[in-house]
């Protein structure tokens, strides 16, 4: 094997030499970067003269990877190139494992690590260079770090340099937003591939297609083969049908995705044994970074699995996506690393132009709680504060913010409290930070870590060809009484989610579990992390699984389960689906949790409102969790203003019909019409003015009635009256009395109901002797007669009283005297005296 070697092809250096000769290699290429005046464009080599670099000396170089594999394969391999070994002068730090020395002076993180060290520190105290690499991933902690970086040099380390690298980013864009920083371009050394489409589009799946092309692969191709696909389902089933078809015993198939194990991963990125043959079933994980060495064909599918975001629901949805062309672009460049490959892409050649150029940066479409977050602890409310290549979406960035602020880690004024401050301190989603914050305080944190490790990664259940169940609390069960053969779990991810819980339950200084009945309050878990997922059983649907979310979305399991029955549920997975979401994954929960541990959050509220299908006033009052009624009860007694407003609106709708008149109130507002119709001074008592007087009269009348029962019970006549001055009420029945008294005695109403023509209907034989028409209104308006005959049916209606008697009576007279012969019907009515009665016997 040939002996390391730097960049300039010298023998591997002593670890104490390496600073020095790392100085000459920056004085031919990066310096350029490091040194270069704003403004100085795209260069490609600076005069030695202009070099000056004693920041080196006795600083650290930080260098962020987007993987946890890249991470410690790149630091694996510059101490090779060293002839060191990682730990020493190049280590390397991920979540759970890092390998740094005193000695360290090239460090390789993860990008997640970075904005860590600057909550610590802002000024990266003993960092001199800071090198994003693999930068056109465009991470949310790629783009995070930077704008973090960007914002400490400009305030306290304006001597901190920042190297940004990637293979197909547009620098440009970059370079403006580092300060107009030189460019520099290396071609770097690349061997030919060539590249190979279909003729058609898919014809069959594309587990089939994928296998057959690596068949074909192998058969027509010398080395190792690498295959891209969306997710880890995909490449267990074409492992599965490669098995299947029997390969060349020589052949091994490897997966490769972020959740194996670390031997694992290790596995699959080694060169393959002498007279062997590999094919690596890979995520997007070997995109970037990674080395495959013997890599001669790649395989790709044409699609990732990328996290979509929606602030209108306020979940995010795994989507399968067509890969840009710079991604198919370095896909394709795998094969070429060590020497000439061929490259054959799943879709054919024109749709290959129909690609986006690039990726979309995470940040403009995933959750970005976790980012929010990270500024408010770093003392940034506005994300307008620092310099973006791309800004976080205003709905998202807000929705974030309000999904902080009910976990309790903003305050009212939007500050980040000690609660959000410790949320950042752990190193998993605020949600799930929160929850185990909270689930230690009340004796249940050896829980929330089993529950955190189980939510940070794939499901540990198999689903045969349908999702396994969603009850969380079997997964708990089976990580602590695993069954004697490995049946639906998968062994090794069970294996890591209790190393990643142990690791949690160190950190927090939590014992594990004692409570044999501890997996019972899995949904009170679930539900500190996701308190807005809480759902209820919808009352119309019996154990159907559908439920409506505390959001106000509905969401329903995607088949009959134990959950179906649960009355309360958290919805920790959904696919955020456009009408119903379905739940891959919750627990049940008690009414009893929801009032002990989210009282703050209930609101008890008063419903006063007009039904209009009984014609009443309802009163109830309903206990809510945002759109998840727990309780709803009758008010009895409800407040009368409330009951007024109520009212108000619907009389001002519909107007004053729903309102019982008496006879007395009605009589009363036509009386005061008429007196209006004469003088402006009396009240105006017309629909539209009695609704606009509503406020002043209406409260004290619903105090005197059950509103809750009806409107009809307002006592209409006493609103009336109280309209009238004193005076006016006496007044009024000068003016407009409520009956005429008949020369026979009897008292007639009066009808005002026409205000112009008031009327009464009087029988005939009790206006005898009557020489003019009666008058009201001071002897101003007359009354209209409505004369009756015996059987009080209407025989003549006039306001000229002496003329009936002069003439039309005796028409009158003709017709009915033979019809009413026990009735008076005088020759000379002026003469006769009224009667009411009907003739005596011998009359």
């Amino acid at each position: 094997m040939s002996q390391p070697r730097i960049r300039d092809g010298s023998p591997a250096l002593p670890v104490d030499a390496v600073i020095p000769k790392l100085k000459e290699v920056l004085r031919e290429s990066v310096s350029a970067v490091l040194q270069a005046p704003p403004g100085a464009g795209k260069t490609t080599r600076v005069p030695l003269a202009l070099v000056n670099e004693p920041w080196l000396d006795n600083q650290r170089i930080l260098m962020l990877e987007p993987r946890r594999l890249a991470t410690r394969a790149v630091a694996t391999h510059m101490a090779d190139l060293l002839g060191d070994k990682v730990g020493g002068t190049v280590g390397y730090r991920v979540r759970r494992d890092s390998r740094v020395g005193p000695r360290t002076r090239i460090e390789v993180v993860t990008e997640g690590i970075l904005t860590r060290l600057l909550q610590r520190d802002p000024t990266l105290g003993g960092i001199g260079l800071l090198i994003f690499d693999e930068f056109h991933e465009r991470s949310v902690h790629a783009d995070l770090g930077l704008a973090l970086a960007l914002h400490s040099q400009e305030l306290v380390r304006p001597d901190l340099r920042i190297l940004v690298m990637s293979a197909t980013l547009d620098g440009a864009a970059v370079a403006r937003i580092l300060g107009d920083a030189p460019i520099i371009a290396s071609e770097g050394r690349s061997h030919p591939v060539v590249v190979k489409y279909l003729d058609r589009p898919l014809s069959r799946t594309l587990e089939a297609t994928v296998s057959a092309h690596v068949e074909h692969a192998l058969k027509a191709e010398r080395g190792d083969v690498l295959v891209f696909l969306p997710g880890g389902r995909e490449i267990r089933r074409v492992a599965r049908l490669l098995a299947e078809t029997g390969l060349p015993r020589d052949v091994h198939v490897t997966p490769l995705y972020g959740d194996l194990p670390q031997h694992a991963q290790d596995d699959a990125i080694a060169p393959a044994r002498p007279g062997t043959r590999k094919v690596v079933l890979s995520t997007p994980i070997a995109e970037t970074s990674l080395t495959i060495e013997g890599v001669t064909a790649v395989i790709d599918s044409g699609l990732a699995r990328a996290s979509r975001f929606s602030p209108g629901t306020g979940m995010s949805r795994l989507q399968t996506v067509r890969v840009s062309r710079s991604s198919a672009d370095q896909r394709s460049g795998r094969a070429g690393r060590v020497r000439a490959g061929v490259c054959y892409r799943l879709w054919p050649e024109q749709e290959q132009h129909h690609l986006a150029q690039h990726t979309t940066p995470e940040i403009l479409q995933t959750d970005i709680a976790p980012l929010a977050l990270e500024l408010a602890a770093a003392g940034i409310s506005d994300p307008g504060e620092l310099r973006w290549l791309d800004e976080p979406p205003a709905a998202a960035y807000q929705q974030a913010r309000a999904l902080l602020t009910t976990l309790g880690a903003f305050d009212a004024a939007g500050r980040i409290t000690e609660h959000g401050r410790a949320m950042v301190s752990l190193p998993v989603h605020p949600r799930v930070a929160h929850m185990l914050i909270r689930a230690k305080r009340i004796g249940l944190g050896a829980l929330a870590c089993d529950v955190a490790a189980l939510l940070g990664g794939r499901d540990i259940l198999r689903g045969e060809g349908t999702p396994p169940d969603a009850d969380i609390r079997l997964r708990l069960e089976l990580l602590h009484n695993p069954p004697p053969d490995a049946g639906n779990i998968d062994p090794a991810l069970a294996r890591r989610v209790v190393a990643e819980s142990a690791a949690l339950r160190r950190q927090l200084n939590v014992d594990i579990a004692e409570r044999s009945d501890y997996t019972a309050f899995a949904g009170l878990a679930l539900a500190f992390a996701y308190p807005d997922r809480i759902g209820r059983a919808r009352g119309d649907s019996g154990a159907s699984g559908r439920f409506i979310l505390r959001n106000g979305r509905g969401a329903v399991l995607t088949s009959a389960q134990g959950l179906s029955a649960a009355e309360y549920i958290v919805a920790a997975e959904l696919d955020g689906g456009d009408r119903d979401a379905r739940i891959f994954l919750g627990a049940p929960l008690t009414e009893s949790d929801i009032r002990e541990h989210f009282a703050d959050q209930i609101d008890s509220v008063e419903h006063i409102e007009w039904d209009g299908a009984s014609a009443k006033v309802r009163a109830w009052s309903t206990e809510r969790l945002g759109a998840i009624v727990l309780r709803e009860s009758r008010i009895t007694r409800p407040d009368a203003a409330a009951v007024a407003r109520a009212l108000m609106s619907h009389l001002r709708s519909d107007g004053l019909s729903l309102l019982t008149w008496s006879e007395g109130a009605r009589t009363l507002r036509e009386r005061v019409a008429f007196a209006r119709a004469r003088s402006d001074e009396w009240p105006d008592v017309s629909d539209e003015a009695i609704i606009e007087a509503l406020h002043l009269w209406l409260t004290q009348q619903i105090g005197k009635a059950d509103p809750v029962d009806s409107g009809a019970d307002i006592d209409v006549h006493a609103v009336l009256v109280a309209m009238l001055q004193w005076r006016q009420r006496i007044e009024l029945d000068r003016l407009a009395p409520t009956h005429y008294t008949t020369p026979a005695g009897s008292r007639v109403p009066v009808s005002y109901s026409d205000p112009s023509a008031p009327s009464i209907a009087v029988r005939l034989q009790e206006m005898f002797g009557v020489q003019s028409t009666p008058m009201i209104a001071g002897g101003k308006v007359p009354l209209t007669v409505q004369l009756l005959s015996p059987a009080r049916r209407p025989v003549q209606v006039t306001r000229d009283l002496a003329g009936f008697w002069r003439g039309s009576y005796f028409d009158v007279r003709k017709e009915l005297r033979g019809r009413y012969p026990k009735h008076s019907w005088p020759d000379d009515p002026l003469t006769a005296l009224p009667t009411s009665r009907a003739k005596r016997r011998g009359e």
